[in-house]
C-alpha cells in the first residue's frame, strides 16, 4: 500500500454548506487536514435546497432503484483556503429528496432520502470516479447514521463487486440511529431491525422509519470509530449503548476510539473576523472589550465584572438542558449573565425566550444559529456551559477553551478528555468538571466557578493556560491515517 491513501469521506452535513453540529465540522477539517497531510481526499455529501454557493455540473445520469428512474446530478467545488492543494468537494442533487429542502433533517422521506445518498454515492463511485476519474479509492469514510446503509451495500456485493474498497464507519452519536430519531431501545422488539434482512422499497416510507441505518453501519463496516476513546468504551454498556451494545461487544476487536480535533486557522480569536476585536493569550484586555460589546449590542448590563455565561449548543435533552432550567431561578439571583444561541425542543425554545424577556438584563437569548453570533459569544463569555448528559467527544469546549471562556461540564465521553478540574492552590487543571447527573452537582461547579472568577490574577493564568492549550486535528488525523491502513489491510487476510 503506497503512503498516499485515496479517501472518500461521506456525510450528511459538511460545514460550510450544510451543518446542524459538530458533524459538519468534522466533515470539512479531517479532510482538510489529511490534504495538508498529502492524502488524496475527496468529500460527497448531499445538494439540499438552502445550499446557494456556485457548484459546477460535472456528471448527470439517471439512478434506477427497485422499479423507479431518478434523474440525478454531481457538482463540484473545490476549498483552496490554506490548504496545498484542493479539496475536492461533490455534492448529489436530486429532485425529489434534496432538492426542495429549507433543512438537512426532519422530513417524511428522510429514510428513502438518505438511502437513495447511500445508493447514488457508490453509483457515483463506481459510473464517474473510478470510471472517468480513475480515482479508485482505498477506503470509504462512512459518518453517522445517514451513511450506514454503505457497508450493507458492498458487503451485499450491490457495487464494488471486482474492487477492494474498505469502509470505516465513524459513530458520531449512538442516540441516533435512523429517520425521526430512531433509537433500538425504544421500538417493540418485533419491529425492531435486525440489520440483515433486504431493505424495503425506496416508496415505502413507512417501512423505512424503522430501518436501524446505524445498526447496518456498524454489522457491515470493515471497522467501526467513534469520536473519544472515553465514549469508545462508554458505548459497549447499556447506559450509553442506545440499545446496540451487544451488537458493539461483537465488533469490539474492530472498535477504535479517536477524538476530535479544531482547525485554529478558523476557529482563533486572534483571527477570527466575526468577533469585535481580535485577541490572544497576551491581550485579554481586547476579550474583555469583546464583552463590553457583545452586552452592549444585546441589552445586557456593561459590566466587565459580571460573569457572562455563554451557550452554543442545539437545545436537547442530551446537552443538559433539564438540569439547567431546574437551576435557572437560583442562577439569575445570582452576580451572573447567560447568554445562549441555538434552536431545538420547543419547550426549551419558549422557556428561554420567556425568560430572557423577564430578565433582559441578566439572559439572552439568540435564535437562530450563526456561527458569527457563536464566535461573537466564546470571545464575549468568561464561562462556557456544556453539562451533557452524554457527549460523544464535543467541539464546543475545545472552541471555548482557543477563546478563553472556560468551561463547566460534567465528566463524560470526550470532554473527560479535554476538560480538567481547575484547582486554584496547585494551578492546575482548565475547567470546572463535575461527576454525577444532578442539578445540584451542577450548580456547585458554577459556584466554584463564579466564585474562582472572583480572583482576577489567577482567574487570567486559567484562562492564559485555557487559550495555549493545543486540539489541533494535526494528532487525531494521523490517528485517522493509521486506522485506515489497518481497515485497508483487513481485505488482505
Amino acid at each position: 500500500m503506497a503512503n498516499k491513501l485515496k479517501v472518500v469521506s461521506l456525510s450528511a452535513e459538511l460545514e460550510p454548506f450544510a451543518k446542524t453540529g459538530g458533524l459538519g465540522d468534522v466533515a470539512l477539517y479531517l479532510p482538510k487536514e489529511l490534504i495538508r497531510k498529502k492524502q488524496e481526499v475527496i468529500c460527497l455529501s448531499p445538494y439540499y435546497g438552502f445550499i446557494k454557493d456556485n457548484f459546477s455540473k460535472v456528471f448527470e445520469s439517471e439512478i434506477r432503484i427497485d422499479d423507479q428512474v431518478f434523474k440525478t446530478s454531481l457538482f463540484k467545488t473545490e476549498i483552496i483556503k490554506r490548504l496545498p492543494k484542493p479539496l475536492n468537494i461533490y455534492l448529489i442533487w436530486q429532485e425529489n429528496f434534496f432538492s426542495k429542502r429549507e433543512k438537512i433533517y426532519d422530513y417524511p422521506d428522510d429514510g428513502p432520502a438518505f438511502y437513495f445518498f447511500c445508493y447514488s454515492s457508490l453509483y457515483f463511485l463506481e459510473e464517474y470516479f473510478i470510471k472517468k476519474l480513475n480515482f479508485l479509492p482505498d477506503i470509504l469514510h462512512c459518518h453517522d447514521w445517514h451513511t450506514g446503509l454503505i457497508p450493507f451495500l458492498i458487503k451485499n456485493k450491490l457495487f464494488l463487486k471486482d474492487q477492494k474498497v474498505a469502509t470505516l464507519f465513524t459513530i458520531h452519536n449512538m442516540a441516533y440511529q435512523g429517520p425521526h430519531g430512531l433509537r433500538a431501545k425504544f421500538v417493540p422488539p418485533e419491529k425492531r431491525d435486525n440489520g440483515k434482512n433486504p431493505l424495503p422499497k425506496i416508496y415505502e416510507k413507512e417501512k423505512w422509519n424503522l430501518v436501524n441505518f446505524l445498526k447496518r453501519g456498524i454489522l457491515f463496516a470493515d471497522s467501526i470509530n467513534t469520536v473519544s476513546e472515553r465514549y469508545r468504551e462508554e458505548i459497549l454498556t447499556p447506559e450509553f449503548g442506545e440499545g446496540l451494545e451487544k451488537y458493539l461487544k461483537i465488533r469490539e476487536k474492530d472498535l477504535y476510539g479517536i477524538i476530535n480535533g479544531i482547525d485554529y486557522s478558523v476557529h482563533n480569536p486572534s483571527v477570527d473576523k466575526n468577533i469585535y476585536f481580535n485577541y490572544d493569550w497576551h491581550s485579554l484586555d481586547k476579550k474583555i472589550k469583546n464583552k463590553i460589546a457583545f452586552q452592549k449590542e444585546f441589552g445586557l448590563e456593561e459590566n466587565q465584572n459580571l460573569p457572562l455565561i455563554g451557550l452554543t449548543h442545539r437545545l436537547t435533552e442530551q446537552k443538559g438542558f433539564d438540569l439547567i432550567i431546574k437551576i435557572l431561578p437560583t442562577l439569575l439571583k445570582m452576580d451572573l449573565q447567560i447568554v445562549m444561541i441555538g434552536s431545538g425542543k420547543k419547550e426549551y425554545e419558549k422557556y428561554f425566550e420567556k425568560m430572557s424577556f423577564r430578565y433582559p438584563k441578566k439572559i439572552a437569548y439568540l435564535k437562530p444559529f450563526s456561527e458569527v453570533l457563536e464566535s461573537k459569544i466564546y470571545a464575549a463569555s468568561d464561562l462556557f456551559l456544556l453539562p451533557s448528559r452524554f457527549e460523544p467527544c464535543g467541539i464546543s469546549q475545545l472552541k471555548s477553551l482557543r477563546y478563553g471562556s472556560i468551561p463547566i461540564v460534567r465528566k463524560v465521553g470526550g470532554l473527560s478528555q479535554t476538560v480538567f478540574d481547575w484547582n486554584p492552590i496547585k494551578e492546575e487543571g482548565n475547567g470546572f468538571v463535575f461527576l454525577n447527573w444532578d442539578e445540584h452537582e451542577l450548580l456547585v461547579a458554577i459556584a466554584r466557578a463564579i466564585e474562582s472568577f472572583k480572583y482576577k490574577e489567577k482567574w487570567n493564568k486559567l484562562v492564559k493556560k485555557a487559550m495555549r492549550q493545543v486540539f489541533s486535528w494535526d494528532l487525531p488525523a494521523s490517528k485517522y491515517l493509521e486506522l485506515y491502513k489497518k481497515t485497508i489491510n483487513k481485505l488482505k487476510i
